[in-house]
């Protein structure tokens, strides 16, 4: 019994062998049937992918820590970040902010309790472009002075938006009713100055003054000066020339003092003793100069006229 199955057996096992022979092509040896290869990642391998998953792990529990941490930090909202707001018309920033970089903005406003304050270590600067990025306009507040760059500068007012002051190449003007000047020294021009009126303020004196220069004045309609309400002097250090081209001269006083007058003589008086003399008369020479000379029954100016001489 033992021996048919045994036999059995072999006969299977010879026909299995010939039937893979068939199947394989010719000139291959034949696989181990009894060989087994296992299938997935083991050893070092296996546990360096442990390893690196690990790791993967731990890095984004970090990171989502730090990304909670900054968003409750910096106050990360839905309208913005902290005290920046961001809406539909614009940025609203309360508080102090600080710019390392330029900042391009349309119109930068402050709220309407509250000023609006720019501060710089250096300078503040504040420039104008246009669509070429060619700068057309520059506002410079500096440690030392500030500087308008442009090709005319404006100051309105607010209320009655009224030109109050502009300022370009050939030109500035005032546009204000009363222009008022506090200095000690007073305002100084280097050339020509045009205005209706000028007039000091009340119990001040005006003082118009040229230390090395001429003072004009000149109006096409005539050049009024008044003193309501004290004296009125005009002084300098050579001559001083009323000149009318086409009118006249005309004063009226109550009294008109002509100080310092040269006092004619006669040829005959020099070397006699003359008599101490109140009245005089008063000549003019060809030139215009005007002398006294003793008065008399008739008039002395032709006697005493060798002052002209000498004029």
């Amino acid at each position: 019994m033992n021996r048919s199955a045994s036999l059995d057996i072999e006969a299977l096992k010879m026909m299995q062998e010939q039937y893979t022979l068939s199947a394989q092509p010719s000139g291959l040896p034949s696989p181990d049937l009894t060989a087994i290869h296992p299938v997935g990642i083991y050893g070092w391998r296996k546990r360096c992918l442990y390893f690196f998953v690990l790791l993967l792990v731990v890095i984004m529990i970090v990171n989502l820590a730090l990304t909670i941490w900054i968003l409750k930090v910096m106050s990360f909202t839905i309208d913005g970040m902290g005290s920046l707001k961001v809406s539909g018309d614009g940025v609203r920033l309360e508080g102090v902010a600080e710019f390392l970089l330029p900042l391009y903005a349309r119109e930068i406003g402050s709220r309407e309790d509250s000023a609006l304050l720019l501060h710089s270590d250096r300078n503040v600067t504040l420039n104008a472009r246009d669509h070429r990025g060619l700068l057309t306009g520059q506002l410079t507040v500096g440690p030392q002075a500030v500087e308008v760059h442009t090709q005319r500068f404006e100051v309105w007012s607010h209320d009655t938006r009224r030109l109050l002051f502009s300022a370009e190449d050939d030109e500035v003007q005032i546009g204000t009713e009363k222009l008022r000047v506090t200095g000690v020294e007073g305002a100084v021009f280097q050339h020509s100055v045009e205005t209706p009126h000028i007039r000091a303020e009340p119990s001040h004196d005006l003082r118009l003054e040229s230390p090395t220069r001429t003072l004009t004045m000149e109006a096409p309609r005539g050049v009024e000066i008044s003193a309501d309400a004290g004296d009125l002097r005009a002084t300098c250090r050579k001559d001083l020339q009323l000149e009318s081209t086409e009118g006249e001269i005309f004063l009226n006083a109550h009294v008109i003092r002509l100080g310092s007058l040269p006092i004619g003589t006669t040829a005959a008086a020099h070397g006699s003793t003359v008599p101490k003399q109140t009245v005089y008369e008063l000549c003019a020479c060809p030139n215009g100069r005007l002398y006294l000379s003793p008065a008399e029954l008739e008039s002395t100016c032709q006697a005493t006229s060798n002052v002209c001489l000498w004029s």
